[in-house]
């Protein structure tokens, strides 16, 4: 865990507990229940059965465009942008506790799409670890443990009525090692190409590795439906990216940033985790419940019950401040990371849940997953995501939104004298000149 030191919107120095304090507990496998269980998932969608083509050994398939996502639009001149919010999930296995399930129940009600980072070793039974190699690790090693037939089961079901209900599936990678020991921040581009054609693969073959050839294949093609990622801890980004660019990502939201507009970075949209407020405290931390753990009770993963209340209103309160400077300010998306963990009590799933409910159903709010979000950015004018980038934290453009819209490109230098435009120019060698 390191303490790093930001600058706020004010200038003020802020610190936040970061790498490391995004990391996944070595008990994150969904075979093992983490707490008690929770509300019953509903019934998974059904997807197309007229054009449903399987894939491989049946594990993936083709059914059509994706269900339930709104088609980007382009903002009109001088339009304000809508407030995105992106929840996402790292690890996003369903074990004893239900919460994969939950959330989803969660979304549907609140009209909000989500991120699942998927661990693909939670589809990989333990009696097959052997099929895992890490990079600079022998066969069969993983910090998170590996799946159970249950577990498989379960995540299969709610990866596969998740991604119909128009939610995005992403990856977590597989091992989750973390440090300067093998940890995936010393991994070179080519074993970051490695461990992503390790987590494809066990998602593609799920039925093989787990025997369960009976169960209905997820609804998707898993080499064009992986387009983004968070990778464990936070580390290794800059060589993952390098990898992942050819490999048909699109996204990566494994940095640390500010609430203003993204920018891609090495062909990637580079949308990081973001430093929010910590109320009572005089520092931002991380976008994520980890971070906030961390800043409360430590390591500690189940500290002082008397405080579980008073943290988990921390953490939904930091998170509505940082919507709050948003939602009136720069309109950046705001990022939130969490893990399906009961820390503390399950205080920071009720935290989130609080915002979901609060923020979701405000007008102008649209949030999505990370897919939805770049393909919006995608769909904009380049000189309009120049202009938002403009804007710093909880600032909103001095003159309005339509003002700062509105702005035609950089006017050019004017040509030294005697110099003719070089339209004009052209037109001259075109006419005899």
């Amino acid at each position: 865990m390191i303490a790093a030191t930001k600058k706020t919107a004010g200038g003020l120095v802020a610190m936040a507990l970061v790498l490391g304090a995004a990391g996944c507990s070595a008990s994150e496998s969904p075979g093992a229940a983490r707490g008690p269980g929770g509300p019953k998932g509903a019934a998974a969608p059904e997807a197309p059965s007229s054009v449903k083509r399987l894939i491989g050994d049946g594990s993936t398939s083709y059914t059509g465009p994706q269900p339930n996502v709104h088609k980007p639009q382009k903002l009109g001149v001088g339009e304000k942008p809508p407030q995105f919010v992106v929840f996402s999930w790292d690890g996003a296995g369903e074990d004893g506790q239900k919460l994969f399930s939950h959330f989803r129940e969660v979304g549907r009600k609140y009209d909000a799409r989500m991120t699942f980072f998927l661990s693909g070793l939670y589809v990989l039974p333990e009696e097959k670890r052997s099929l895992y190699t890490a990079p600079q690790h022998e066969s069969g090693r993983s910090d998170i443990g590996f799946g159970d037939l249950q577990g498989i089961k379960d995540t299969v079901t709610q990866l596969r009525a998740a991604w119909l209900e128009g939610n995005e599936i992403g990856t977590h990678f597989n091992g989750h090692f973390c440090g300067p020991d093998g940890g995936v921040g010393t991994w070179s581009v080519e074993e970051w190409k490695s461990e992503i054609e390790q987590a494809k693969s066990f998602v593609k073959n799920w039925k093989t590795n787990a025997g369960l050839k009976d169960m209905e294949a997820l609804p998707f093609d898993y080499d064009k439906e992986l387009i983004g990622a968070r990778t464990p801890c936070l580390e290794g980004q800059k060589n993952f990216m390098l990898a992942a660019r050819n490999m048909g990502f699109r996204y990566d939201s494994s940095g640390i940033g500010k609430q203003i507009w993204p920018k891609k970075t090495d062909g990637l949209w580079d949308i990081p985790l973001q430093l929010v407020p910590m109320p009572g405290r005089a520092f931002d931390t991380l976008s994520m419940d980890y971070n906030y753990m961390v800043n409360q009770s430590g390591t500690t993963t189940q500290g002082d019950a008397s405080q579980h209340a008073y943290w988990g209103a921390q953490m939904r309160d930091g998170l509505l401040q940082a919507f709050a400077r948003a939602y009136g300010g720069n309109r950046a998306p705001l990022i939130i990371g969490n893990h399906f963990e009961s820390w503390n009590g399950g205080t920071y799933m009720r935290a989130v849940e609080d915002v979901i409910k609060n923020v979701c159903t405000r007008p102008e709010v649209r949030c999505v997953s990370f897919r939805e979000l770049v393909d919006w950015l995608d769909a904009q004018d380049a000189g309009t995501l120049e202009r938002l980038r403009t804007l710093d934290v909880g600032e909103a453009p001095k003159e309005g939104w339509a003002k700062l819209l509105t702005a035609g490109p950089p006017a050019k230098p004017a040509a030294p004298a005697g110099v003719k435009p070089a339209a004009e120019q052209a037109e001259g060698r075109q006419s005899g000149e």
